[in-house]
């Protein structure tokens, strides 16, 4: 971690549906991707900060599918930092949780076939979940942060940051947006992947074919 750097390229003002915010470009040493930390309010006391850390996902955030919960897990988490009046999101480009939108697209059809989100993207020769969340913890430096209220239903977030010595004052937690298509995926999430996401809904969301029961979990 002390090899990587991050510094700020360029920075404007954001009006949207939600509120102002400031959107700061930053380039780094780690990788060749331009992360963006998206914060609205003071955030100079580095203390108690609502912090989404969020990564990437082209077809949730952009085109409103409905195979993850991504698109709706970003504009919660903008509503509650325009509900404080103060906070940040720091949008991390992993999409794919670190496999880029191609393997991401193969992993789909992996899915379509029958194999669950972790299953797929072993079957292509990646990790379950490939994120880094390093440069994260530079750009909540680089603000002053030091503790934070963070949004994120993902206990490996919490650590990552606890770990690097930001401390995590609270977790705020987010909604189950489950519906038909996405259910198979977040009862994965939760059940191999130790999301904290409860799964009565997820189960009773669930469609009822071979291709979409979920796998034991290891």
């Amino acid at each position: 971690m002390s090899n990587t750097s991050v510094s700020r390229a360029g920075s404007a003002r954001i009006p949207t549906e939600y509120g102002e915010f400031q959107l700061v470009y930053y380039d780094n040493t780690l990788d060749d991707k331009a992360h963006l930390a998206f914060y609205m309010g003071e955030l100079s006391a580095g203390e108690n900060i609502i912090v989404r850390l969020h990564s990437e996902c082209l077809t949730g955030d952009i085109f409103g599918s409905r195979r993850c919960d991504c698109g709706e897990q970003l504009d919660r988490s903008l509503q509650r930092i325009a509900e404080a009046g103060q906070g940040l999101l720091v949008y991390l480009r992993q999409e794919g949780r670190g496999i880029g939108l191609l393997e991401k697209i193969r992993a789909y059809n992996l899915q379509d076939a029958g194999h669950d989100t972790v299953d797929a993207n072993l079957l292509l020769g990646h990790q379950a979940d490939e994120r880094d969340y390093t440069v994260a913890v530079h750009i909540l430096e680089d603000l002053g942060i030091k503790s934070v209220q963070l949004i994120t239903n993902n206990p490996v977030k919490i650590n990552a940051l606890e770990e690097a010595g930001i401390k995590v004052n609270n977790r705020v937690k987010l909604d189950n947006f489950v519906n038909s298509e996405n259910s198979r995926y977040l009862l994965t999430k939760a059940q191999r992947m130790n999301h904290m996401l409860p799964l009565t809904n997820t189960k009773t969301q669930t469609p009822n074919s071979d291709s979409h029961k979920p796998q034991p979990t290891d």
